[in-house]
C-alpha cells in the first residue's frame, strides 16, 4: 500500500522567476492555463463495492507553472536517451529542444551521445543541439543521439554537469534509465547541486508503473499487427501451416496482447504473466494439434519473456542494465512444435518470425507522436519549475508527476483477471485451462 508521502514530489525550492509563457493565470482548477502546485489528480477514481473509499491519495498535476525556480535565460539543459530503441525517441528530443529554446528561451541545450556513457569525456563529449540538427529527426526511427545500456560513474556524470553548467537534465528511457536518473538526482542533492532531473518514460513493453501508456507502444502494436497479418497468410498458405511470432515483452505481454486483439488473427497468445503448459493433456501442443487438424493452420504470438520456466536448469545472465536476459523461447517453442508433430506422424509446416528489432526502430505513428510531444513539454515545465527526481506519468488520461522511487518499486503487468486478458482469450479462443496453472493474482492492467 502506498501513502501520501510516496506521491510527494521533490523540489529544489520556491519559484522566483516569472514564466515567459504567454498563458493565463492559475485558477486552481483543471481548466487553467498555468498549473498550480495545489492541483492534484486523484489516485483512485473507481470505488468498488467491497473497498473503502480513499480520498487522501493524489498525484501532483503536470503542466506549466507561473513561477519558475530557474531563470530560463541563465539555464543550460541536456538530454540523454538510454536502453533499447523505441519509436518516438527523436520526437521527444526534438520537442524538448523546441520547448526549451523557443518557448522558454533557454540558450543552450546539449545532447548526450550513446546513453549515460556519453557523460564521460573519454567517450567524445556532449553535442550542442541546434535547430538544423533536430529539425527533421522526428521523421526517422531510432535516436539521433544514440543509446546504450549500463551505468556510468556518478562522479563523472556530476563533474560533467557541473563543468558544463547544466542544471536541467532530461533522462529518456525505461526502468534502468530511470533508476540511473534517481541516483543522479540523489547524488546532486547530497552535494547541494541545484540540478533538476526529470525522467521521460520510454518502453514499447509498456511496463512502467503509473504510466498507463508509454510512448512507442501504439506504434509497436500497429507494426506487430502488420506482422501477424503476414503470419496468418503464411500459415494459411501451406498444409498444416503454423506460424510462431515472437514479440518483445521481457516481463509484460502488452505488445503481444495488444497486437492479438488488434489483429484478431492469433490463435494462441502467450505472455510472461500467465504460465502455460506444453505437454498433453492440457498443454499447448495438444491444443495446437487439435486446432491444426480441425482448421488446417494456426498462428501463435509469444512475448519474449513467456515460458521462461522451461529454462530453469540454465544459467541466468544479466545485461548491462542489470536486467535478466531471457532465454530464447521463440526457437525453443518452434523446435518443440516440429518435434511434437513429427513424433505424432503428422505433417506440419512451421515458420518462425522475430520482428522485434524492426518494430522498435520504426518512426512513431501519429498517435505516439502526439504522446511524445505532450510528455516532452510537460517534462520541460517540471524541470524549469525546480521539480526533480520524478518522471512524467499518465494517470486516468492526465499527465502527472510521479516520484521515480515509487515507479521503480514494481513493473506494470497484465493481470489474468483484467479486461485486456479476457479480450485476448475471447479473440484467440485458446483454452483457459492451458494457461492458468500457477497464474498469480497480479495488479490490474
Amino acid at each position: 500500500m502506498i501513502g501520501p508521502t510516496d506521491l510527494r514530489i521533490q523540489t529544489l525550492g520556491e519559484g522566483h522567476f516569472a514564466s515567459p509563457l504567454t498563458l493565463g493565470h492559475a485558477r486552481g482548477d483543471l481548466h487553467g492555463d498555468f498549473v498550480s502546485d495545489a492541483d492534484r489528480i486523484r489516485y483512485q477514481v473507481e470505488l468498488l463495492a467491497d473497498e473503502p473509499e480513499r480520498n487522501d491519495l493524489f498525484f501532483e498535476r503536470a503542466g506549466p507553472r507561473n513561477s519558475l525556480f530557474f531563470n530560463p535565460k541563465e539555464s543550460r539543459a541536456a538530454i540523454v536517451t538510454c536502453g533499447g530503441l523505441c519509436p518516438g525517441l527523436n520526437n521527444v528530443i526534438r520537442s524538448v529542444y523546441y520547448c526549451l529554446t523557443y518557448n522558454y528561451g533557454v540558450p543552450e541545450v546539449f545532447g548526450v551521445p550513446y546513453g549515460y556513457r556519453g557523460f564521460n569525456p573519454a567517450n567524445g563529449g556532449l553535442i550542442r543541439l541546434t535547430h538544423e540538427l533536430v529539425e527533421n529527426i522526428h521523421l526517422q526511427g531510432g535516436t539521433f543521439l544514440g543509446s546504450s545500456r549500463g551505468p556510468e560513474n556518478i562522479d563523472i556524470i556530476l563533474e560533467t554537469l557541473t563543468r558544463e553548467k547544466i542544471n536541467l537534465l532530461f533522462c529518456v528511457g525505461g526502468d534502468g534509465t530511470l533508476r540511473g536518473a534517481h541516483v543522479i538526482a540523489e547524488a546532486a542533492a547530497e552535494r547541494g547541486l541545484p540540478i533538476a532531473v526529470v525522467g521521460i518514460p520510454k518502453t514499447i513493453d509498456n511496463d512502467i508503473s503509473y504510466v498507463w501508456r508509454s510512448f512507442g507502444y501504439a506504434t509497436a502494436v500497429e507494426k506487430a499487427r502488420e506482422v501477424l497479418f503476414c503470419a496468418h497468410a503464411e500459415a494459411k498458405g501451406a498444409p498444416n501451416g503454423i506460424t510462431v511470432v515472437k514479440l518483445m515483452g521481457r516481463d509484460a505481454g502488452f505488445i503481444a496482447a495488444g497486437a492479438t486483439t488488434a489483429s484478431q488473427e492469433v490463435n494462441f497468445c502467450l505472455i510472461p504473466e500467465v504460465p502455460f503448459d506444453l505437454e498433453p493433456p492440457n498443454g499447448l501442443l495438444a491444443h495446437l494439434e487439435k486446432r491444426v487438424l480441425d482448421r488446417g493452420h494456426a498462428v501463435i504470438a509469444i512475448a519474449e519473456g513467456a515460458g521462461q520456466n522451461f529454462f530453469t536448469n540454465q544459467p541466468q545472465i544479466q545485461d548491462a542494465s542489470g536486467n535478466v536476459k531471457q532465454h530464447d523461447i521463440g526457437f525453443f517453442l518452434r523446435d518443440r512444435i516440429v518435434s511434437h508433430f513429427a513424433n505424432r506422424g503428422l505433417t506440419a509446416n512451421v515458420k518462425y518470425i522475430d520482428p522485434s528489432y524492426i518494430i522498435r526502430s520504426v518512426p512513431a505513428n501519429c498517435d505516439d507522436s502526439q504522446v511524445c510531444d505532450r510528455f516532452a513539454r510537460v517534462a520541460v515545465h517540471a524541470a524549469l519549475a525546480g521539480k526533480t527526481d520524478l518522471l512524467i506519468g499518465l494517470w486516468h488520461g492526465m499527465l502527472v508527476h510521479v516520484p521515480i522511487s515509487l515507479s521503480s518499486t514494481r513493473k506494470k503487468r497484465i493481470s489474468p483477471k483484467s479486461n485486456l486478458w479476457l479480450s485476448v482469450l475471447q479473440a484467440t479462443g485458446q483454452p483457459v485451462a492451458m494457461l492458468n496453472r500457477g497464474a498469480s493474482n497480479l495488479d490490474l492492467e
